[in-house]
C-alpha cells in the first residue's frame, strides 16, 4: 500500500522564517533543505524585497528544523544576477556540500544555474561560482531539484521557454543525470501542464520522494503566477518520466520540500502564502504513517 504524500497540513505548521515584510511581492520562502551529519538542518532559502526582487539566498543551520540561525547570504551581485530564485542544497559522497543557484540574467527573462561547492555551508559565501545548467536563447532554467541516485546524480529542472514575449512565465520540468553533478546530460520533459486542468499553465517539480512520487507547482493561468499550488504526481514508465495525479492541488502553499528523516517521517518547507499578500517559509514535521 502506498503511504500518503506527506503535504501542507498533516503536521504542526511552524513559522521558519516570517515574511521579510507585510504586503504584495514580500517573500521568504523557495527553500532547499539537507541533513548535516549530526542529523541538524541546513537551509537554503530565498529572500524577495519588490524593490528588490530576489535579493538573496541565505543560508541557515537548525539543530530542531525550525529556528534557523543565518549562517551565510548569497547576494545577487555576486552572480552579476539581477535576481536569485530557489536554490538547491546537497551533500556529496565526499561529504562536501553544494548549492545550485537559479540566476536571472539580467535585462532578459532569461535565467541560469550556478553551482558553489565548500567544505561545509559556511564557505559558500567564499566559494566561486560556476555555471553548470547554462540555459540557451530558447529557454530559461532554474528552480532545480537535484538529488545523488544511486552512483550518479539526477536534476529535475524548471524550463521557462522564451520563443513567445510576454508569455516566458510558461513552464514545464525537464530531467537530466549526471556522473558527477557538474556535467550533465538531458533527458527531455518529464511533466508539464494538463490543457484545462487547473496546472494548465505550468507543472514545476519542488521535491522527489526516494520511490520516485513528487511534488511539484502548477497553475491554470497567467494571472495566476507567483500564487502556484501544491500538486501530486506519480513515477511513469521512463526514467524520471511523471504523471500528474488527481484532478486539483493538494495545499494552495508552492515550492514543497521534502526531507525524509533516518528515523521515519518527513520534514516539510514549504511557501505560504498571507492574506496581504507577503509570503513566509513554513515548515511542517509530518511522522510515518
Amino acid at each position: 500500500m502506498t503511504r500518503e504524500f506527506p503535504v501542507p497540513g498533516l503536521g504542526r505548521a511552524v513559522v521558519a522564517v516570517a515574511a521579510p515584510r507585510p504586503g504584495s511581492g514580500h517573500w521568504a520562502g523557495a527553500a532547499s533543505a539537507a541533513l548535516d551529519h549530526d542529523g541538524s538542518f541546513v537551509v537554503a532559502y530565498r529572500r524577495r524585497l519588490v524593490e528588490e526582487r530576489g535579493a538573496a539566498n541565505v543560508i541557515a543551520r537548525s539543530g530542531d528544523g525550525e529556528r534557523l540561525t543565518t549562517v551565510g547570504t548569497l547576494d545577487r551581485a555576486r552572480f552579476g544576477a539581477e535576481s536569485l530564485e530557489r536554490p538547491a542544497l546537497v551533500r556529496t559522497a565526499a561529504g562536501r556540500w553544494r548549492v545550485y543557484v537559479s540566476c536571472a540574467t539580467p535585462g532578459s527573462k532569461h535565467w541560469r544555474i550556478d553551482l558553489l561547492e565548500a567544505d561545509d555551508p559556511e564557505g559558500f559565501v567564499d566559494a566561486e561560482p560556476r555555471t553548470v545548467f547554462p540555459g540557451d536563447e530558447r529557454t530559461g532554467v532554474k528552480d532545480p531539484v537535484i538529488r545523488r541516485s544511486g552512483d550518479g546524480w539526477e536534476a529535475w529542472i524548471c524550463c521557462h521557454p522564451l520563443d513567445v514575449p510576454g508569455e516566458e512565465d510558461r513552464m514545464t520540468t525537464a530531467h537530466a543525470t549526471s556522473a558527477d553533478g557538474l556535467d550533465w546530460t538531458w533527458r527531455g520533459t518529464v511533466l508539464e501542464g494538463r490543457p484545462g486542468r487547473w496546472d494548465a499553465r505550468g507543472a514545476r517539480v519542488t521535491a522527489v520522494l526516494r520511490d520516485g512520487r513528487a511534488a511539484y507547482d502548477g497553475r491554470a493561468s497567467k494571472a495566476e503566477n507567483f500564487a502556484e499550488r501544491t500538486g501530486i504526481a506519480n513515477p511513469g514508465v521512463a526514467a524520471g518520466r511523471l504523471v500528474a495525479a488527481g484532478d486539483g492541488p493538494v495545499a494552495a502553499d508552492r515550492y514543497l520540500d521534502v526531507v525524509p528523516l533516518p528515523g521515519g517521517g518527513h520534514r516539510l518547507y514549504y511557501e505560504h502564502p498571507l492574506a496581504d499578500g507577503s509570503h513566509e517559509l513554513r515548515t511542517e514535521l509530518v511522522p510515518t504513517g
